[in-house]
């Protein structure tokens, strides 16, 4: 079994980086069983997505990509931030155009050693 894919999370904990963009993390502040049914509803709504694209059912695909977006909306990862000091928010952008390009580029030069 391969090992599992880990990603760096930024200083403050806000995001982690894939391939040099920021993605939002789910809200700490999560019940961990509240936060777990979120996660379930969430994976159960992408594996929806696929079917729905696989049996070529676009009604099905839109009403499962809402579901993924609804879920994802309650884990924190969009829609309003979940922190509350006013910062903006990055996700989704690139992390060389953020005020993290700093910590990241650190990063990549201490793994490149």
């Amino acid at each position: 079994m391969a090992a599992r894919q880990t990603y760096p999370n930024t200083p403050d904990g806000r995001y982690f980086v894939v391939a040099g963009r920021l993605w939002r993390t789910s809200n700490p502040a999560l019940a961990p069983q509240a936060r777990q049914a979120l996660v379930d509803r969430l994976m159960a709504a992408r594996r929806q997505v696929g079917a729905a694209r696989k049996a070529g059912d676009p009604e099905a695909e839109r009403q499962a990509r809402a579901d993924v977006d609804e879920a994802k909306r309650a884990l924190g990862e969009r829609g309003p931030v979940w922190w509350t000091d006013g910062a903006p928010d990055f996700n989704r952008r690139m992390v060389a155009n953020t005020p993290y390009a700093q910590w990241y580029a650190a990063l990549l030069e201490r793994s490149d050693r």
